[in-house]
């Protein structure tokens, strides 16, 4: 069990949630005398180029992107599993009706729609939100239809069927269950990815709207001083990685789980 990526997981989100009880510096503090500082026992991780404390912003701008990313995988993945599993159980119009849908979806490459979506509107949390789960449910959902496809084909639920038992009833109390590992291994991965995507839109410049910030403004507010400031732009991309890194390694231990169950079977 991968008890190293858990802890590093919660030990961001305790940071980036509770960490302002403790530490009492503003993240929006402006400091003319301490501009560009390096991490110091003053500013332990040295302020930004207006002298903005780092860590307050930190735990300021963590609070945003795992919101982000928590939120919108678990939309995705909730659109994903409903979606699937419909086009798996009902096939026919439904499933011809999906299959189209996401092919039209994965036609663009999906940060190019997140790109273009973007840029019509602007970016919010709650607003990045929908926009990355509209664009990130496709991969669930195929894998959930693939499943649903196997679980449909199973005698106990052609006998179900037979017996003219709900529809949801089935759907509810006897794919979920079957189904959950796959959601549970799309969200981890799901929450790694938002966080990468609403990283890479504020690192360009679309994404979290100041004076919000998120792990990837303050990089991206580091990038024109990296050379001079390396702490601005370093300790924000380390955040991401921390949390990217520990949520694969969780997901490839939820993945070895639900494969070792599937040979049992």
């Amino acid at each position: 069990m991968p008890i190293f990526s858990i802890a590093v997981l919660l030990s961001v989100f305790l940071f980036s949630f509770l960490g302002s009880v403790f530490y009492g510096i503003d993240a929006y503090t402006l400091n003319s005398n301490s501009i560009l500082t390096p991490p110091s026992l003053e500013h332990l991780l040295g302020t930004d180029r207006l002298g903005r404390d780092i860590l307050a912003r930190l735990m300021q701008g963590g609070q945003v992107s795992l919101t982000i990313g928590v939120g919108s995988a678990f939309i995705a993945s909730m659109i994903g599993l409903l979606l699937g599993s419909m086009a798996g159980y009902f096939r026919g119009g439904i499933d011809k009706t999906f299959i189209v849908v996401v092919d039209l979806f994965l036609t663009f490459p999906t940060f190019f729609l997140l790109l273009a979506l973007v840029s019509y509107v602007n970016a919010s949390a709650w607003v990045l939100i929908v926009i990355i789960s509209i664009t990130g449910w496709m991969t669930t959902a195929r894998l959930i239809r693939s499943e649903s496809f196997k679980i449909t084909s199973q005698p106990f639920i052609k006998i179900l069927n037979i017996a003219n038992v709900s529809k949801l009833k089935i759907l509810f109390k006897y794919y979920a269950p079957i189904l959950a590992p796959i959601y549970f291994v799309s969200f981890t991965f799901g929450v790694g990815g938002a966080i990468l995507a609403e990283s890479g839109l504020s690192f360009l410049g679309l994404g979290i709207v100041a004076p919000q910030m998120s792990w990837g403004t303050i990089l991206s507010g580091g990038k024109d001083v990296v050379e001079i400031a390396w702490w601005v732009s370093f300790f924000p991309g380390l955040m991401i990685f921390l949390v990217t890194f520990s949520l694969i390694n969780i997901s490839n231990y939820l993945q070895q789980l639900t494969n070792q169950k599937q040979i049992q079977n």
